[in-house]
């Protein structure tokens, strides 16, 4: 949990930092300044979306802190939702084969989470049942 977000808030203040380097890290191919079309908005719809990672990164750096374990279990549904939805943007041609790399991170991060969870239950039953 703690090094997600640790990944999350950095990927998140290079979004605001410097937008097309993380367009270029997703697989998209950043458009030079002034060469926007008029109504683009792809710089507002980035800025938005690195300030909610940076805050999601926050969130679960301090939910593993705190060791807070519903946090980490209501992750796993979602994660694994947001791999379904980016995998398909690939699939669909709605967005370039890197960013196929995000949701493949997704869904690894929501597995690992849910064998760590799983793996800790089966461990603590026996030595409470004692």
């Amino acid at each position: 949990m703690a090094v997600f977000g640790l990944l999350a808030a950095a990927l998140g203040a290079v979004g605001l930092a410097a937008p097309d380097a993380l367009l270029a890290v997703m697989g998209f191919e950043p458009v030079p300044d002034g060469a926007r079309a008029a109504g683009d908005h792809t710089l507002v719809f980035l800025t938005a979306s690195s300030m909610a990672a940076v805050n999601m990164g926050v969130y679960y750096v301090l939910a593993a802190l705190s060791d807070w374990r519903a946090f980490f279990g209501w992750t796993v549904p979602f994660r694994l939702l947001t791999c379904a939805v980016f995998t398909a943007a690939v699939v669909a041609g709605r967005a370039p084969a890197g960013f196929l790399g995000v949701g493949l991170w997704e869904g690894a991060g929501a597995a690992a989470t849910w064998a760590a969870l799983r793996y800790e239950r089966r461990t603590a039953a026996p030595a409470s049942a004692g």
